[in-house]
């Protein structure tokens, strides 16, 4: 009897995850289905969908072909072409990325030259620096010769009684 008991739970879930198997393919279809419905709508209802291309020329919603950068010519042409806002064609997209993709790097070219520049400076600076420290000790060693010869100069002259007298 507990045999029984069993088959008549799995019968009576069955129903339930059949329902929810269906409904989950539903909601599948509805998310993967074609962007060719929407042909002879309007550009906003079509890019929706971010997997689909408006081209503005024949008023069509195409797949949007992700094995190419690109969509081709053949499919549709870059100035009438619309993906991700309606107010924006391939061409001018393209146009803009590319400039901004050149002052982002120009400005990181210009970041570099400068923090280059500036650590040549830095160590022009710390190089200045310890030449004028070398400088100032030779000067002090100098100055330290010159006031001990003048002291061995004085004890000679004190020992052979010269002091003051000139040569």
């Amino acid at each position: 009897s507990t045999i029984l008991g069993v088959d008549e739970i799995l019968i009576g879930l069955l129903g339930p995850l059949l329902l929810l198997l269906l409904l989950f393919l539903f909601c599948i279809f509805l998310v993967f289905r074609g962007c060719a419905q929407y042909t002879n709508r309007s550009c906003e209802e079509c890019l929706k969908n971010v997997s689909c291309l408006w081209c503005n020329t024949d008023k069509a919603c195409l797949d949007y072909p992700v094995r190419k950068i690109l969509p081709p010519s053949s499919l549709c042409d870059l100035s009438s072409a619309r993906w991700g806002v309606c107010w924006v064609n391939f061409k001018a997209l393209i146009i803009t990325i590319s400039v901004l993709g050149g002052a982002v790097l120009l400005g990181i070219a210009v970041c570099c030259c400068y923090c280059c520049r500036r650590k040549k400076s830095r160590k022009a600076d710390k190089s200045d620096e310890r030449a004028m420290r070398e400088q100032e000790e030779r000067r002090a060693r100098q100055e330290e010769r010159r006031a001990e010869m003048k002291s061995r100069h004085d004890e000679i002259r004190k020992k052979y009684g010269k002091h003051g007298c000139a040569y």
